[in-house]
């Protein structure tokens, strides 16, 4: 069953009594890994309390018969198991491969892979397959976002206008997983809920949301990504001044490097990435001049191991929140010292 994100949530209910396995990918991290916490809570109410096992696909490389066999496990006390994986590329293929070869269905598995697409061997192995879903979830546009917003906002019981709607939207990097967060703030300084719903306004957002835009973000992001190492220090003291998100940047760093992904896969061999970059109509004409930069800057092994380094320095902003300005600082020198080379 292959599916995107216009047509997931018409497909997840159907999906979750038929498949056992579950690959969501693109350059949607966000909407990928809404997808899987989607499905992770449809199993749950199918299977009841279940057990989370997570593995990455650094350790499915180096092992790849632990997928199977933690699929095949049962815990001392019989606990019912779901297995989530989150991989880059194709890392975790050859687990894959022997969970599919595997004689015994097991426990669901559910696997966010980043920097990876519908066309991966890990898709072309579950294409067709009656018991797996492959969801690949394409770039959002604000609307299309603010849409969202407003969705989450409601089953909340927060009441939100269209233009509170698209201003989280973009005060959050059209991050979902960081509305979501924003929302339940929300719903919690307006003591809302489902059976009380109450209606938000701009003052109770000033109040509790996210002040800083994508478009705050970018001059930072560009600096980073283009190899322009001088103007960090600046941009690091903008970013403290004006309170800046850290894990909002990392996430906006993700989302352009997601974006070099996507552009370098349709661009194929060819070298002009001038003519490209102007050709392309996915590109913003006022960011062109950025990505054509930052497109000659990382490509192939270079860009896979930019995908990773800033996966590694969410997981360390996630894990450590009270050291995170410092955390990436560190981290955002060391990418712009790479993309200066």
């Amino acid at each position: 069953m292959k599916v995107t994100q216009k047509n997931f949530a018409s497909s997840a209910a159907r999906a979750v009594k038929d498949c056992r396995i579950f690959y969501f990918c693109g350059p949607d991290e966000s909407g990928a890994s809404d997808a899987a916490t989607r499905i992770a809570a449809l199993l749950a109410e199918s299977l009841g309390a279940a057990e989370k096992v997570e593995l990455g696909g650094a350790d499915l490389r180096r092992d790849p018969v632990k997928l199977a066999d933690e699929a095949r496990s049962v815990s001392l006390f019989g606990d019912r198991r779901i297995i989530h994986v989150r991989a880059t590329g194709d890392d975790a293929h050859d687990a894959v491969e022997n969970l599919l070869e595997s004689p015994v269905d097991g426990w669901p598995v559910i696997i966010v892979a980043t920097s990876a697409t519908d066309k991966s061997r890990i898709a072309k192995l579950l294409d067709n397959r009656d018991d797996a879903m492959v969801g690949m979830f394409y770039l959002p546009d604000l609307r299309s976002v603010a849409g969202t917003v407003r969705s989450m906002a409601d089953a909340m019981g927060v009441r939100l206008t269209d233009d509170l709607a698209e201003r989280i939207a973009r005060s959050t990097a059209l991050d979902t997983r960081m509305a979501r967060s924003e929302i339940e703030k929300l719903a919690l300084f307006l003591d809302a809920s489902p059976q009380a719903p109450r209606p938000a306004d701009a003052a109770a957002l000033d109040e509790i949301c996210a002040v800083s835009e994508d478009d705050g973000m970018m001059p930072l992001v560009n600096a980073v990504l283009g190899g322009k190492v001088r103007r960090i220090p600046a941009e690091l003291a903008r970013m403290r001044e004006q309170g800046i998100n850290p894990v909002g940047l990392v996430l906006a760093l993700q989302r352009r490097t997601a974006q070099l992904v996507q552009l370098t896969a349709r661009m194929g061999e060819r070298s002009d990435v001038d003519s490209f970059v102007q050709q392309e109509k996915s590109v913003f004409f006022r960011d062109r001049q950025d990505i054509t930069q930052q497109l000659k800057r990382w490509r192939g092994v270079r860009l896979t191991r930019l995908c990773e380094r800033l996966i590694m320095l969410h997981r360390t902003l996630i894990e450590d929140n009270r050291n995170g300005e410092l955390a990436v600082a560190q981290g955002l020198a060391e990418i712009a010292r790479a993309a200066a080379r």
